[in-house]
């Protein structure tokens, strides 16, 4: 059996969300974070997730190069838009995708939403972040734990829909029993370090709890300024 949760919140401080999370069916989910001022990256979320499902529900099957291709369609639809909206020049979301097929877990991504795995009690970040602290934190710049507080953290390096030559991270593992997946976007990740992201799914998914809303929950306690948004996947519950 499989349990899936979804929760996103437009978090205390934001006039709209720019979040979309979506079950898109055949163990499709995908996190996307909008950018690009009011409501430009609201649509621009909303646009990721309708072109994504449109590319993928159709196919009877499809691995980590389908999903990478359902980004860049959508990476198209939204260059269009902007190209005949100047309002909204500057638009742009990151992606987070990921599909079981079989035994196979496969995954796309594109910017700083995250997809992680939960198992036997340890929580591994599968994405890189595409952002200007990671590459800090991967040259030794900053810590980790410096860059949940860097100034500029919500910097972003590669987005859907900025260019036309996107570059999409893809991978693929394969699944185990009690597996259990998180996709979520920033505002979910800068306020609650992976330590505190694996004690509260450890805790929340055998209670019983709502584990997506639950952390959403958790991050705006913690002090959160953005939109939250988190889909939470237990295999074999």
């Amino acid at each position: 059996m499989t349990q899936v949760y979804l929760a996103t919140d437009i978090g205390p401080s934001r006039e709209s969300n720019e979040d979309a999370v979506a079950a898109l069916g055949r163990e499709t989910y995908v996190v996307a974070d909008g950018m690009g001022g009011y409501t430009s990256g609201e649509v621009a979320s909303k646009m990721l997730v309708d072109a994504v499902r449109e590319a993928l529900m159709p196919q009877e099957h499809f691995n980590e190069n389908g999903l990478k291709n359902a980004m860049l369609r959508a990476n198209e639809e939204i260059m269009k838009t902007v190209r005949s909206n100047p309002e909204y020049a500057g638009m742009g979301t990151t992606a987070t995708i990921c599909h079981r097929e079989g035994d196979e877990i496969a995954w796309a991504h594109v910017g700083d939403s995250r997809f992680y795995l939960l198992r036997r009690g340890s929580l591994q970040q599968i994405t890189k972040d595409h952002s200007l602290v990671s590459e800090l934190v991967a040259n030794g710049s900053i810590t980790p734990e410096q860059a949940m507080t860097h100034p500029k953290r919500n910097v972003i390096t590669r987005a859907v829909g900025v260019s036309e030559d996107l570059a999409v991270d893809t991978g693929h593992f394969r699944a185990e029993p009690q597996d259990i997946l998180l996709l979520c976007s920033d505002g979910l990740t800068t306020v609650l370090p992976e330590s505190e992201l694996c004690a509260l799914l450890l805790h929340a998914v055998p209670a019983g709890k709502d584990a997506a809303q639950y952390l959403v929950s958790r991050a705006i306690e913690a002090g959160s300024h953005d939109n939250i948004s988190a889909i939470v996947v237990v295999y074999d519950a």
